[in-house]
């Protein structure tokens, strides 16, 4: 059987929970304090909730499916170095010291698969059909980073299949997997507005990840950085927050419920509308695979194409 149980102990999110429901704690004091309306909708807040705790149960099947394939696909590892011999070797901290530099490449390795893998879930369509949940949130808080997908985790763990064909050891790919989603929930914020210079120039941060989640049309489709902002300053997906454009957060056509079910299957549901109606084959293939907003006799209202329209309207 493919399925391989991750041990408890080995995934960083557990230690987690606590510092999520703190940081919460703080925001919600904080918001009270200063009578600010990051929680204006609270519904919307625990329908977040509701959304995460749906992704952590589908995730324990997932993710024990991707173990248990990584550990298949590692057997055939094209670089031994990159690895402990055993798993004993593995619980040892003389490996992990000795070899710290094989964390820094696990980083890189695994920064940049997250960010194809989001930046494609951006401009696929049937990839943004289960991605979008994320972004359906129209407030913009800690609570929203746990407003996690539930189809989002049916696909995500294809993107990492080669990192353990070159020789990564699975459990340390997951584990790295699990940091990278720590360091994403506390940018989920608009309490922090900026860092110094040379850490928003490396770092994903609050301000880069509030243009992420912005409906704004310059923002659209913008910083899909998991950790590391320097994937979208060198491929041509970033975008600065403005001090003179706020964020206006949510999706370019808002659905307005709090039913989790409507929710996760919302876009699903416009998306066999479009390719069921498709006149052809082709047609409806390219529903599928071409980028929300795309349509082959309606306006085409690609981000990227919002995006020129609202520059050339700037140049005049």
């Amino acid at each position: 059987m493919i399925f391989k149980s991750v041990p408890p102990e080995m995934d960083p999110v557990i230690y987690a929970i606590p510092f999520f429901l703190i940081a919460i704690a703080i925001e919600l004091y904080v918001n009270w304090k200063e009578q600010r309306e990051l929680y204006s909708d609270s519904k919307e807040a625990f329908a977040s909730i509701g959304m995460g705790l749906g992704s952590l149960v589908i995730d324990i099947l997932m993710k024990g499916l991707a173990y248990g394939a990584y550990t298949i696909l590692f057997q055939f590892a094209l670089i031994k170095s990159l690895a402990p011999s055993s798993y004993a070797e593995f619980l040892t901290w003389h490996w992990h010291l000795t070899h710290w530099w094989v964390w820094v490449l696990i980083l890189f390795a695994d920064d940049f698969t997250f960010y194809w893998h989001h930046r494609l879930s951006h401009e696929v369509r049937v990839l943004w059909a289960s991605h979008v949940n994320h972004h359906s949130s129209q407030t913009y808080n800690l609570a929203t980073a746990l407003r996690q997908s539930w189809g989002e985790q049916f696909y995500k763990y294809f993107f990492w299949l080669w990192m353990p064909l070159l020789g990564f050891h699975p459990l340390m790919m997951l584990m790295m997997m699990s940091i990278s989603l720590i360091y994403q929930y506390w940018i989920h914020t608009e309490l922090i507005k900026k860092f110094p210079r040379w850490y928003e120039f490396i770092f994903n941060t609050p301000s880069h990840h509030r243009v992420h989640h912005a409906t704004n049309v310059r923002y659209l489709d913008r910083n899909h950085a998991g950790i590391l902002i320097i994937w979208d300053r060198m491929l041509g997906t970033f975008a600065e927050e403005r001090d003179t454009e706020k964020a206006v957060y949510g999706i370019t056509k808002n659905i307005h419920t709090y039913n989790l079910f409507k929710i996760a299957l919302h876009e699903y549901g416009d998306l066999w509308q479009d390719v069921r109606s498709a006149p052809t084959f082709a047609l409806k293939i390219k529903y599928l695979f071409m980028p929300p907003g795309w349509s082959p006799s309606g306006p085409d209202l690609r981000a990227k194409t919002l995006r020129r329209q609202l520059a050339e309207k700037e140049s005049k």
